[in-house]
């Protein structure tokens, strides 16, 4: 029981720490990372709940609704529900890179969770091949999310098209994650270059979130010195 805990939690644990580390400015309060991550575990029993009945009452009819609504929407939706109303106006929201801390909390409590029922169900035996795909890639969906959380906060002028793009392009991706495992029997050819692409687009936005944070960092130093000039 304490192996299959240890092996649950873990991943998603290394997974915070290194997104969490990635921040260059100031590090986001250890509380509030670790309340939205409890919120993103909590999310699993309604996410459940609503998926049991759904397939009981057969309302799930073909592999691509099961991708896109049962798993995709849900969870997504669920998670950005948190992530835009108890993160996006916290005061230590401050600087574009936090989104992507925040995002990625809430995913991977969500997924750490799911990853331990798994592995209770299924056995430790799963846990490389849970850590290397669904831990991660909800890791990565959190880091899409949470860029463009980010984006909306701290770009002038329309925000809505930043807070619709949060939500749409993880839904987008999750599904297409989702179906592939889904629907394809050799899966494994079409999942793996699919994980590299994740990583590489999460791993862009990472980048992208560094160089605006950056540059808001400028700007607020700059408009303080004009403020005592």
């Amino acid at each position: 029981m304490l192996g299959i805990l240890s092996a649950g939690i873990a991943p998603g644990l290394a997974l915070l720490s290194y997104f969490y580390l990635k921040d260059e400015y100031e590090s986001e309060p250890i509380s509030v990372v670790f309340r939205t991550f409890m919120y993103g575990a909590l999310l699993v029993f309604p996410i459940m709940f609503i998926q049991h009945v759904l397939h009981t009452e057969n309302i799930i009819k073909s592999g691509f609704i099961d991708a896109f609504l049962s798993s995709s929407l849900l969870e997504e939706f669920f998670k950005w529900f948190i992530l835009f109303y108890a993160i996006y106006q916290h005061v230590e929201l401050d600087e574009p890179f936090d989104g992507i801390v925040y995002g990625v909390a809430v995913s991977l409590g969500f997924a750490t969770v799911e990853n331990i029922f798994y592995l209770l169900a299924n056995g430790i035996e799963h846990a490389m091949a849970r850590a290397l795909l669904p831990v991660s890639s909800h890791a990565l969906f959190g880091v899409i999310m949470g860029f463009y959380i980010g984006k909306a906060k701290f770009t002038e002028g329309k925000k809505t098209k930043w807070v619709f793009i949060s939500l749409l392009l993880p839904f987008i991706l999750h599904g297409s994650y989702d179906y592939i495992l889904i629907s394809q029997e050799n899966w494994i050819y079409i999942i793996l270059p699919f994980m590299i692409f994740l990583w590489w687009f999460g791993l862009r936005k990472v980048k992208m979130a560094r160089i605006l944070t950056t540059n808001h960092k400028k700007k607020q130093y700059s408009s303080q010195n004009s403020f005592h000039s």
